[in-house]
């Protein structure tokens, strides 16, 4: 990591800025973490498609899609999952510049390595999204199977079970999936991106 030499970096002619100007909205990376089972997935997937009847150009990113291309060369070690998520957080960046509203769905246990995404993409331009769900209602979801699983011991290293989770510590949205729906829950992302002006307000 980090060997590479005798390289060097080209500028482009287009800027970031140039591409929102052309997009008609800005770019972001919104980021959503919690635990497997909260519902990370299925709220990237509605919000997306919310994003894209509002004319907004996004992209999503999905922790298990990633993993099938990108990724497939990774476990689940501390150390693979930081490394993981600094390739997404990279990855996420490109699609920013790009600018894209940028949709990541990432178990993403460790605040490190969340602040290293958000200090590889930027401070303005990173939304962190906690989907919260409680350990017991994930593992009664089970959509993957995946709890099962681990506490027969088939599945090792896994999120909540044998391996921790670190609630973020001051992310700029909670979405509680527990207590909303999911038009709320994507309604509240929705009014966040309004606010702050990433996407425009329509009449």
């Amino acid at each position: 990591m980090g060997n590479a030499t005798n390289i060097v970096w080209h500028d482009s002619k287009v800027t970031k800025e140039d591409r929102q100007i052309l997009k008609k909205h800005k770019s972001a990376a919104v980021w959503f973490t919690g635990l497997s089972g909260s519902g990370k997935s299925t709220l990237t997937v509605a919000v997306e498609k919310e994003l894209h009847q509002l004319g907004v150009h996004t992209y999503r990113l999905d922790g298990d899609n990633i993993r099938f291309g990108l990724n497939k060369d990774l476990g689940f070690s501390p150390e693979d999952r930081a490394e993981n998520i600094r390739r997404i957080g990279e990855v996420t960046k490109l699609m920013v510049d790009a600018g894209l509203i940028t949709l990541t769905a990432f178990i993403s246990p460790y605040q490190k390595d969340r602040d290293k995404a958000r200090e590889i993409i930027g401070e303005a331009e990173f939304i962190e999204v906690y989907v919260k769900c409680s350990l017991e209602t994930c593992e009664n979801r089970d959509p993957k199977g995946l709890y099962k699983k681990a506490r027969a011991g088939e599945i090792k290293e896994f999120t909540g079970i044998d391996a921790p989770y670190e609630e973020p510590v001051n992310p700029e949205l909670i979405i509680d999936t527990e207590k909303l729906s999911l038009a709320e829950s994507v309604h509240t992302v929705i009014h966040y991106l309004l606010e702050k002006g990433f996407i425009p307000k329509t009449n």
